[in-house]
């Protein structure tokens, strides 16, 4: 019933817009022939009709693995309802501030004259080509995003600098990616891309933090023979995100679960990568160290799952100077980092991808994420201790970047 319910009601939201944004389309379009009127009518409503079945086909669907087709078609129909509701936010407020005039002069000036004139007033031409203007910005921004901005990876250079790290390490380069998301993918040339530019940083250390597929390990199969050319003088390290457990998938038994974390385990190590599984190593360097942390996913958020242990995974590094935590979903900063262990001097963490839209210009970033996690992108601090939100390589859901392109970050550690 439940069901029922959230697909009638998607349905009936999609067709107001639509309708809404129709009535502009048809006041535009007026002046043109009545066959060119009918045609743009047809497909109009055509994609209508191609948006409900696709709303069946999802929830009788959900937690089934996406197909690329699958993925592509619902980023397209999403990318198109975001496109008109901007268009309706224009018509809305023309329809506001039409009815506002009829109730004035309605009632207060009482005019019947000018009331019969209100009457007849049709939404203006120019106010409903700026609304389909207004919906042409977002389309085009999606769309490009689709188009380059999945694939435009960006190398991000933060200079960090500690009064407790070792002499030995001052000006030691750590390398970060996340949120790879493998089973996005269509093809492995883009890895490839990345994994190049990755190499031309001449890292020590290269940390993985999370999300290495959308659910199950097989995703990340056609991309290991890229992933493991990644070169690093001391190591290559990984943890796990939410989405690496498979719990978005309907699987057929417990027991098959708990197999596909297994194979995944066994692919980072393929890779090349030590996964961390709440514990820790530490990095040697003319008899100086620092420990690297690796927790399981941990998060604030009821809904995604908390396998993280913090406590053994920093048990025995008490005594190391300086120390890096890799945790996947941020929250986990405020929720227990900061409040519990201050001598964590850098967390790195991802998850969030920046929502992979928004606004990102140099002293100004906003994006519809920073109204879930208080820390989303970027660099943060408090105290003497650091954490740093990558905005991930990979995708999700809409397969394309606005705004937050896809991240290596490179960090260089200096003596304060």
């Amino acid at each position: 019933m439940q069901r029922f319910l959230f697909i009638a009601t998607a349905i009936l939201l999609v067709f107001v817009v639509d309708w809404y944004v129709f009535q502009a389309i048809r006041t535009v379009t007026q002046h043109i022939s009545p066959r060119s009127q009918r045609i743009i009518s047809i497909i109009y409503w055509a994609l209508f009709f191609i948006t409900s079945a696709t709303i069946i086909m999802f929830s009788l669907t959900r937690g089934t693995p996406p197909t690329p087709f699958r993925t592509y078609l619902v980023s397209t129909l999403f990318i198109l309802f975001a496109s008109k509701l901007a268009v309706v936010l224009f018509l809305v407020l023309d329809d506001v501030l039409r009815l506002l005039k009829y109730l004035i002069v309605t009632y207060l000036y009482k005019q019947p004259d000018a009331t019969s004139e209100a009457v007849k007033i049709t939404r203006n031409e120019f106010i409903n080509k700026l609304a389909l203007f207004a919906g042409s910005i977002p389309l085009t921004a999606f769309i490009y995003g689709m188009v380059r901005g999945a694939y435009q990876y960006q190398v991000k250079r933060v200079t960090l600098r500690f009064s407790n790290l070792p002499a030995a390490f001052n000006g030691y380069k750590i390398l970060q990616i996340s949120d790879l998301h493998t089973g996005s993918f269509n093809s492995t040339h883009p890895l490839e891309k990345a994994v190049d530019l990755m190499n031309k940083q001449n890292a020590d250390l290269v940390f993985f933090t999370g999300d290495l597929v959308n659910n199950i390990a097989t995703e990340v199969v056609p991309h290991i023979p890229a992933l493991q050319k990644i070169t690093a003088k001391d190591g290559k390290f990984s943890i796990f995100g939410n989405h690496d457990y498979g719990d978005y998938v309907n699987w057929e038994s417990r027991e098959a679960k708990v197999q596909n974390l297994k194979n995944l385990a066994k692919h980072h190590a393929e890779i090349g990568w030590r996964l961390l599984l709440n514990e820790n190593v530490t990095i040697q360097r003319d008899g100086a160290q620092i420990a690297v942390l690796g927790v399981e996913n941990w998060s604030t958020r009821m809904n995604f799952p908390r396998y993280g242990n913090l406590a053994k995974a920093y048990a025995g590094t008490e005594q190391v100077p300086f120390k890096v935590l890799l945790s996947h979903d941020p929250s986990h900063w405020d929720g227990e980092v900061n409040q519990k262990y201050p001598d964590i001097d850098l967390m790195l963490a991802g998850h969030t991808h920046g929502m992979q839209f928004g606004v990102n210009l140099p002293g100004f970033k906003w994006s519809p994420v920073q109204y879930v996690y208080k820390q989303w992108a970027g660099l943060y601090q408090k105290g003497k201790q650091y954490l740093y939100v990558n905005t991930g390589l990979g995708f999700l859901g809409y397969p394309g970047r606005v705004g937050f392109l896809p991240e290596i970050t490179v960090f260089e550690l200096r003596r304060a």
